[in-house]
């Protein structure tokens, strides 16, 4: 059994292997991939890894520990079940680089994230977001605006396609007080740079700044402190391999030295847990600690866990440096097949785009050549992730070229 707040024997046996030297095809296809030979028997040519990541073979027996507990210790299973859940706040910790671990709140979803910031803003929070927000949080946001709870307003994208922190910072006035951005746009890829920027123009009118980093961590290298972020969500989904549910909230330290107080809290928030004591006002845990909610879905933490030590074994910038080499292959292969592609350098994401008004269809007739690609709007998303072969990139090529041409014939 791994212990919680540590790594998996097995996957830093795994890493160690590669050396410390730039991840190669060959030594990826030698000592990564047997970790993953369950989602690797299938013969599809996979590249929607940015919208679900593949799993680790030890994601089904991390989760079969949580399950054994509950089946052997019952109730008493709980200790083991809230030191993983802890485990579980330290590892986005390490990935973001947040300062402490309570600065972390394990949510379900980005969204719930988003609204426990806005339920904790007092009065009626006057918010500005981007057109190019993905769709829960767009969603969400419009809903609040609809019944009332916030005043909403909105930045577009401009002449060229692209959200820019210096045109965001012209929307900015002394009565807003929320921006909510991302740090990669989910439809292009398009990275915001100078998020730090846009934060200290946040603070000098009294402002806060969200930064929706789901497309960002385990990409690139986060460090919500240097961005100075107030708040930042995101979640395992996708990059960090850990499937639906293990979300987190980021509240900075300033924040929760504050004096902000949660409406979305619990049980599991008081200061003496089971204690079932009724103070009022309720006594809350210090720091984040008091953003916890009621009895937590544990088992998400367990399906998280080996993605998120993967991640930090083998480090995301070696990811990225061999993700980008892998784009810019795709890219070439697809410039040879006379398809534009967008991505593959610092100014975007894990994944390339490319535009075609009917992008959905691409992605159904690459499908169907068993090539696995999503569209979002206009957009087709291809995302290989360090797994990929060369000879998978060369034939995603070859089955977008025969999609496009079997759509203009």
């Amino acid at each position: 059994m791994n212990t919680p707040a540590g790594g998996s024997p097995t996957i830093d046996r795994a890493v160690a292997q590669l050396g410390s030297g730039p991840l190669t095809e060959e030594s990826v296809q030698q000592h990564i991939a047997p970790l993953f030979s369950r989602v690797l028997a299938s013969d599809r040519v996979y590249l929607a890894n940015h919208s679900l990541g593949r799993p680790l073979d030890a994601m089904a027996e991390d989760v079969r520990e949580a399950t054994s507990l509950w089946e052997t210790k019952l109730g008493d299973a709980w200790d083991a079940w809230l030191a993983e859940q802890e485990a579980f706040r330290s590892r986005i910790a390490q990935l973001i680089r947040a300062p402490r671990v309570d600065c972390i709140v394990p949510k379900t979803s980005a969204g719930q994230g988003l609204r426990a910031v806005l339920n904790a803003l007092p009065g009626t929070p006057r918010v500005l977001s981007t057109r190019g927000e993905f769709d829960s949080i767009d969603l969400l946001l419009k809903q609040y605006a609809t019944l009332g709870r916030i005043e909403l307003s909105w930045v577009e994208v401009d002449a060229e396609g692209l959200f820019t922190v210096p045109a965001i910072i012209r929307h900015l006035r002394q009565e807003i007080d929320l921006v909510v951005i991302s740090q990669v746009m989910f439809m292009n890829a398009q990275t915001v740079h100078n998020l730090e920027q846009l934060a200290d123009a946040c603070h000098s009118v009294g402002a806060k700044l969200l930064v929706d980093s789901y497309h960002a961590v385990g990409v690139f290298p986060v460090d919500v402190v240097g961005m100075r972020a107030d708040f930042a969500i995101g979640g395992s989904y996708k990059y960090l391999r850990g499937g639906p549910g293990a979300c987190f909230l980021y509240l900075s330290p300033e924040i929760l030295s504050s004096g902000l107080r949660p409406l979305d809290t619990g049980w599991f928030a008081r200061e003496d847990t089971f204690g079932y004591e009724r103070h009022e006002p309720p006594l809350l845990r210090a720091g984040g600690d008091a953003f916890l909610e009621s009895t937590p879905p544990v088992l998400t933490y367990y399906q998280a866990r080996s993605g998120q030590q993967f991640t930090l074994a083998i480090t995301v910038e070696r990811l990225r440096e061999y993700g980008q080499k892998q784009l810019s292959q795709l890219k070439l292969y697809l410039a040879d097949a006379g398809i534009k592609a967008i991505g593959g350098d610092d100014n975007h994401g894990a994944f390339l785009c490319v535009r075609h008004t009917n992008a959905s269809d691409l992605a159904k007739r690459m499908a169907a050549s068993n090539v696995i690609a999503d569209s979002r709007g206009e957009w087709l998303r291809l995302c290989p992730d360090c797994l990929t072969r060369e000879d998978e990139l060369r034939t995603a090529a070859s089955a977008l070229h025969r999609a496009v041409e079997q759509m203009h014939s």
